[in-house]
């Protein structure tokens, strides 16, 4: 997600006010918070669902669609998002 730079701060209140609820989700395992390391303005959020459904369920939401309609409105470009399975897990 790429915010438009006055408006990095109300994402953020968005975030933290809505993300034990996301992570607290039936299906959500994991959730984090990333920002580019050399672009303040992008942001991505990693979250793990133990199916896909559970990520289906979260999207038709009321929850999403109140952060959704939050956060879109912050945006400096259009945003994108990817489903990906686990390839490889070296430890």
């Amino acid at each position: 997600m790429n915010f438009k730079e006055e408006n990095i701060d109300r994402f953020l209140e968005v975030f933290n006010s809505s993300k034990l609820l996301i992570r607290n989700f039936e299906g959500c395992s994991h959730l984090e918070l990333l920002n580019d390391i050399n672009n303040r303005n992008i942001f991505f959020t990693y979250s793990h669902w133990s199916k896909e459904q559970y990520l289906e369920n979260y999207r038709n939401s009321e929850l999403f669609k109140g952060v959704w309609s939050e956060t879109k409105i912050l945006f400096n470009a259009r945003a994108e998002a990817w489903s990906l399975h686990q390839h490889t897990i070296l430890e």
